[in-house]
């Protein structure tokens, strides 16, 4: 009888040895949880008291329950919850081990390679998931690899070039196009032809002295045909929309000018294309496919200097996340005619707010180039969740990758190495 006494906790092992014992009474303590495995090898317990304590039911004691279940015992004689509040006065021989979720998923450090980098994109090749990486600073495209003998990513470069601020990767057919945007020596699409070890070649040149300052890259299956968005965000560059003819892009459309646009983002709204473009000159404006080409359907209210616009789609509805440097970072969801704001977030300093999905998780990433990178998990309702901070420097890019069964989140960094995590699942109640 160890009853009565406002003990507040039990040691696994202080119940060891005690192979003929035939009650136990830990009845009008102080006990919210008790450790797993402290009833181990009492064969011959047959009852068991556990009235009077404060019991907080949550996945520390889902190994109980699962124990109970096993000897015979009254409700009563097992104690009731004291909290959470769910299950509040419910005796714990009435619940089920299934009431609780005990999987969290986290991502925890497992690389990081030494060179920092603006962008990072995926890109799936002959059922083999990839990331091309954009190294301004070495002036250089690379193609991140896994190395099965160690265990560990690699990133050899695949293209030389000058001052890439996008690798955007492109598989055709069989072949692996990279459309690579450079501040200096104009833009080129580069293609391979073979397998990994094959060389990348100058494929054509884009866009013939139209883009003065590129900054991001899109592409988009529209009707059939792949088009390319570029945004320009020179003072007098236009941003552009090129389609595939065969054997290169070819300028399609022209977009507004003089506006300095950041980013762009295809997505569908209502059934029709669409496309997000954002510019440090103007609010985002929303372009709708019409004949053929991209009009101006609607701005998007109340966020100026928007940096760049992500899209998710949730219980058939369309949402956005948006990034201000200066502002709270924001998401919106398309009410039929026009995006509306539902949750901002705080992030000053923030340049990505990057929705996607890894191991069965849908996260939203929103990176900080003075605070730690927060990571939320996306709910129902598309309302965001915090649930991790991340430490990377300045990042510009979170990307998912799979390996086999093992999944990874790929960090760009602009002032920093280049971070990759491993995303687990811990079982709370194990």
């Amino acid at each position: 009888f160890i009853e009565d006494n406002e003990v507040g906790a039990i040691e696994p092992t202080a119940l060891r040895g005690l192979r003929g014992l035939l009650f136990l009474s830990l009845a009008n303590n102080r006990l919210e949880t008790l450790p797993r495995g402290l009833f181990q090898g009492l064969e011959t317990l047959s009852h068991l008291d556990l009235r009077g304590n404060p019991f907080r039911c949550d996945c520390r004691l889902r190994w109980l329950l699962s124990w109970l279940g096993t000897v015979p015992s009254s409700p009563e004689a097992t104690g009731r919850c004291h909290s959470p509040s769910p299950h509040q006065g419910t005796p714990l021989a009435l619940l089920d081990p299934r009431d609780f979720q005990c999987q969290r998923a986290e991502f925890r450090p497992f690389q990081s390679l030494p060179f920092s980098s603006l962008g990072a994109e995926s890109f799936t090749l002959g059922g083999h998931q990839g990331v091309a990486l954009a190294q301004p600073f070495a002036g250089a495209c690379a193609l991140l690899e896994w190395d099965q003998l160690a265990g560990r990513f690699r990133a050899p470069t695949i293209i030389n070039s000058s001052s890439p601020v996008a690798c955007h990767p492109l598989p055709l057919g069989g072949s692996l196009l990279v459309v690579v945007a450079q501040l200096r020596g104009g833009s080129w699409v580069w293609r391979r032809s073979g397998g990994p070890g094959a060389t990348f070649v100058r494929h054509q040149s884009l866009g013939a002295g139209r883009l003065r300052r590129p900054h991001a890259v899109a592409t988009a299956r529209l009707g059939g045909h792949l088009y390319l968005g570029v945004a320009d965000s020179s003072k007098g560059g236009t941003s552009t929309v090129f389609r595939w003819g065969g054997r290169g892009f070819y300028p399609h459309q022209t977009l507004q000018a003089w506006h300095r646009d950041t980013h762009l983002e295809f997505l569908e709204l209502g059934g029709r294309p669409a496309l997000v473009v954002c510019s440090g000159a103007r609010r985002p404006l929303v372009y709708r496919w019409s004949g053929g080409v991209f009009t101006p359907h609607t701005d998007i209210p109340h966020v100026p200097d928007v940096y760049a616009a992500k899209h998710f789609r949730l219980r058939g509805h369309v949402f956005l996340c948006l990034t201000r440097f200066l502002g709270d970072a924001k998401v919106m969801r398309w009410e039929g005619s026009m995006f509306r704001e539902i949750q901002q977030v705080p992030a000053r300093g923030s340049m990505i707010f990057q929705p996607l999905t890894l191991g069965g998780h849908r996260y939203v990433l929103l990176g900080n180039d003075f605070a730690l990178s927060r990571v939320f998990h996306l709910g129902p309702e598309g309302r965001l969740e915090p649930t991790q901070e991340l430490l990377v420097p300045s990042p510009r890019a979170f990307v998912p990758v799979t390996v086999g069964h093992r999944h990874f989140l790929v960090a760009s960094s602009f002032k920093g190495a280049t971070q990759i995590y491993r995303h687990i699942t811990i079982d709370l109640g194990a």
